[in-house]
């Protein structure tokens, strides 16, 4: 890994370990405690068996750019809420080695990150068990049973949690950064959603504390709301898996053009325009041939790469199926600046490296090009998105025809129809070394 990620990782693991430490003297263990904590230990670890199956398809279809979710807060924010912090440090000890024993599929593991997950929560609770022992009437305990004591208690319950949340995620954030220098801060951020997911395990181990504490026989009933939690997080996962494309990342090509629609229809409401290329690889099927369909897969996914790193954050890139890819471009300005953003696209594409494997480095030429076609709203002719769509096709008809690994844009002043295709004294002349 990066320097900076191993320093972030040790940092942290190291600082766990010395906050674990500190607190673990703050209040002495009584029996009452250890009985609570071995409800909490046993419904903790049925939920996670009953929900493995779930969690290891969510860790299956997960992105590896975003802070992974998942419910064990429910029992270790419990764990922070009613017992000593020296137990509370064993249930997240106890839940992260549970969970990684029954849900890591084999394969997958990978000690040190999962190491540094359970390390920034250990931060997170004993910055959490500070808050709670400073600002709560009765430490450790659940809010007092007066109405202004009590909602005072729950301010700062609340302030706890959200300071535990901020930590944890926070630091996971910082570490894929580190790992992944090129994500962008929408990507982090793409399943932002999810964090409501932890809202809930907060306010679910809220509860679970007040019971353990109040009427443990009533605890199953928690157990199972997790188990129905878990089904329709995997519902939600999985429709964001389908706008997902597997192999690159972009979005899919039904997705894309949802997003495209809305945008167009923005454009059209606000008088503003609307830019839309298509990239097409130049020869791809060459490269399959002769390298592999593997090999055409890493071409494919650096060039999705290269294309989000050249895009806005308000753009939208997908793969339209093969080797073509579609970008849209909200409020892109006029046709100079589509034509601009188009050529550096080529470059980029044209400078990537992918090195085919070590037994077939001498069967041929590896090097690979793009050939783009635009459009862009409002043109003559073009009110609808397949419009546009059909004009930036015809646009990159030409580019191949002209040659390939060039760019050519849309004339905004002649309708373009199925069987006009743009004219090609019209289309501009290729970049110098295109």
């Amino acid at each position: 890994m990066p320097r900076a990620v191993v320093v972030l990782v040790l940092v942290v693991d190291v600082v766990a370990v010395l906050t674990s430490v500190w607190t673990a003297f703050l209040l002495p263990v009584e029996g009452a405690d250890l009985t609570h904590f071995a409800i909490l230990l046993a419904c903790a670890s049925i939920a996670i068996e009953l929900t493995r199956h779930i969690e290891r398809r969510r860790q299956h279809e997960r992105g590896g750019t975003v802070a992974y979710i998942d419910t064990k807060a429910v029992w270790s924010f419990a764990a922070v809420l009613v017992l000593p912090p020296v137990l509370a440090t064993v249930m997240v000890l106890f839940t992260y080695a549970l969970a990684w024993s029954r849900v890591k599929p084999q394969a997958q593991k990978l000690p040190y990150r999962w190491v540094f997950s359970c390390a920034t929560v250990l931060i997170g609770t004993h910055i959490a068990v500070a808050v709670l022992s400073s600002g709560m009437s009765s430490y450790p305990g659940v809010p007092s049973g007066g109405v202004w004591q009590g909602l005072l208690d729950l301010g700062v319950v609340i302030a706890a949690a959200t300071i535990r949340w901020a930590i944890n995620v926070g630091l996971v954030m910082a570490a894929i950064a580190a790992a992944k220098p090129t994500v962008t801060v929408r990507e982090l951020f793409s399943n932002f959603g999810e964090q409501m997911l932890e809202a809930g395990a907060m306010g679910l181990g809220l509860v679970a504390a007040a019971i353990v504490v109040t009427n443990p026989v009533v605890m199953p009933g928690i157990v199972i709301a997790m188990v129905a939690l878990h089904r329709g997080i995997l519902v939600n996962q999985y429709q964001q898996a389908s706008r997902i494309d597997a192999k690159t990342g972009l979005s899919t090509a039904g997705w894309w053009h949802e997003f495209a629609d809305q945008s167009l229809a923005h454009a059209r409401d606000r008088g503003t325009t609307l830019g839309l290329l298509i990239v097409d690889l130049d020869h791809f099927k060459r490269l399959n041939d002769t390298f592999g369909h593997p090999y055409g897969d890493l071409v494919l996914k650096a060039v999705a790469q290269e294309l989000i790193a050249e895009i806005r954050d308000e753009d939208a890139c997908g793969r339209w199926g093969g080797e073509e890819f579609v970008i849209v471009l909200p409020d892109v300005g006029d046709r100079r600046n589509l034509r601009n953003i188009a050529q550096r696209i080529r470059r980029r594409i044209q400078s990537v490296v992918v090195d085919p494997p070590a037994h077939l480095a001498e069967a041929g030429d590896a090097t690979f090009t793009a050939s783009v076609g635009g459009a862009i709203y409002p043109s003559a002719g073009v009110n609808t998105l397949d419009e546009l769509l059909l004009a930036a096709d015809t646009a990159l008809y030409a580019a191949k025809n002209g040659g390939r690994n060039t760019v050519r844009i849309s004339d905004p002043d002649l309708p373009v129809t199925a069987e006009q295709p743009a004219l090609p004294q019209r289309a501009e002349p290729p970049a110098p070394g295109a």
